[in-house]
């Protein structure tokens, strides 16, 4: 399948990206669209034949926990809408806690590395095949960028990724911002990770910015694309003629000229680095006819016995998580998310330092989200907005979604006394109860109480 050249679709650039010559496609967050009625902009482009893929970040098929069904409903649910050919997701785990380990349920609300190990590997596949089987058209899964690494860690990316496709079929997205993200923060080389996993089985790739502070580079999608990521684009693009190629880009967005001139760069990148016709049969082809034994040899469970799943393609049979492989992933996910979140003590082998960066990063990023989905938020608090928020988030880790955390972190404001200016107090109360609704009686009744004092006369 032919995607071509795309761009991410966002909100608030509906219009520059309809107005955007030479798009071929385009990519939304599925779980930003309704499961049952489309934004006009996208509805006008899939009118123009502009092909549209729903993108989730939701739903940690990495994480400990079998896939939850009704985010997989939901997920084919947008698929059908917009008629999308294929669907994708993510390499990571984003929730820890609950059942399997009896301990409260945590959210990362940001995406985060799966351990590059057997047991990890075991679970991530029964994860993608239970998601394969609940969703009618293929699944693709993205790799992801990462601050850390796990200890005792028993394969690289290429390995990883490789072994994965062959267990289950499932397509790859390629994120070579995330290949050169990696390379800075964690030394990983991109080329081979290239070399070693399988180029044939890339649904598409993505291309975004980042910026590197202190050493650490952040995907952070809100900055041009720079030179290094294209050239791992290029080292791609030597190896295989990717089916399509998207921009992404999740904030800070620029006018459409400078969205036009980013995708100008792609095009000519993925020209330069194609091999030319005299150059013999592609690297994709080559490593396809090769024995497997040029990945390196794996250590490793004996292979189940190979399937096939009914369109040509070979894959391993499906064999049950051995027993007690989801309670050990659980106990290392939620341990480490609690450091990360909660405050508590880094598990063993970690670099610290680099905990508390990730520590940060997902504080910093629950106060930009928080500040998206409940704008009135630093409008009401002002310049206080931000320094609240992360002192919040620093003792209350998320449980629940971006606009439970945006309630709580107002209502713990209020219990707190604050703010202090009596104007700013009388708003956020009102907002709070606006949104609240009925609320099961547990630590609100201070609050309630403060706020029919503040609406009554202060």
């Amino acid at each position: 399948m032919e995607l071509g050249i795309g761009i991410g679709w966002r909100p608030e650039i509906a219009a520059e990206v309809e107005s955007l010559s030479g798009i071929d496609w385009v990519e939304a967050v599925a779980e930003n669209l309704c499961a049952d009625h489309l934004p006009d902009s996208l509805v006008r482009l899939r009118e123009r034949g502009v092909t549209v893929v729903p993108h989730g970040v939701a739903l940690g098929l990495g994480g400990a926990d079998r896939p939850d069904l009704d985010r997989l409903a939901g997920l084919a649910a947008r698929a059908g809408l917009l008629g999308a050919p294929l669907v994708t997701e993510h390499i990571a785990f984003v929730r820890a806690g609950g059942p399997l380990t009896a301990s409260p349920r945590l959210e990362a609300g940001h995406l985060l590395p799966v351990p590059r190990t057997w047991d990890a590997l075991d679970v991530l596949c029964e994860n993608v095949r239970i998601a394969q089987d609940s969703l009618p058209v293929p699944l693709a899964l993205e790799n992801i960028a990462a601050l850390i690494t796990w200890p005792g860690e028993e394969l690289t990316e290429g390995q990883f990724l490789a072994e994965l496709v062959e267990r289950t079929g499932v397509r790859l997205l390629i994120d070579v911002a995330n290949l050169h993200t990696n390379h800075v923060n964690l030394g990983q080389d991109p080329a081979k990770a290239l070399d070693e996993l399988p180029v044939e089985a890339i649904a598409y790739v993505h291309v975004a910015g980042g910026v590197e502070k202190n050493g650490v580079w952040h995907d952070t999608h809100a900055h041009p694309v720079s030179e290094p990521v294209l050239e791992v684009l290029a080292e791609l693009r030597s190896r295989v003629d990717p089916p399509g190629v998207l921009l992404e880009r999740d904030d800070a967005f620029p006018p459409g000229a400078e969205l036009a001139g980013e995708l100008d760069a792609i095009r000519t990148t993925l020209r330069k680095a194609a091999p030319s016709a005299d150059a013999g049969p592609d690297r994709a082809a080559a490593r396809k006819a090769a024995p497997s034994t040029d990945r390196g040899p794996v250590a490793g469970p004996d292979p189940a016995p190979a399937s096939d799943d009914g369109a040509g393609a070979r894959t391993a049979a499906p064999a049950p998580v051995p027993a007690g492989t989801r309670d050990r992933t659980a106990v290392a996910q939620t341990a480490l998310l609690s450091a990360l979140v909660a405050g508590t003590p880094a598990p063993e082998g970690f670099d610290h330092r680099r905990l508390r960066v990730q520590s940060r990063a997902l504080a910093a990023k629950r106060a930009d989200v928080v500040a998206k989905v409940a704008p009135e938020l630093p409008e009401i608090l002002g310049d206080g907005y931000r320094a609240a928020f992360l002192a919040y988030a620093g003792s209350r880790p998320m449980s629940g979604g971006y606009r439970r955390d945006a309630l709580d972190f107002a209502e713990h404001v209020l219990i707190a006394g604050g703010p202090a200016d009596p104007v700013a107090r009388r708003r956020l109360t009102f907002w709070w109860q606006d949104r609240s609704g009925a609320r099961p009686p547990r630590r609100t009744t201070r609050l309630v109480r403060a706020a029919r004092a503040v609406l009554v006369g202060k």
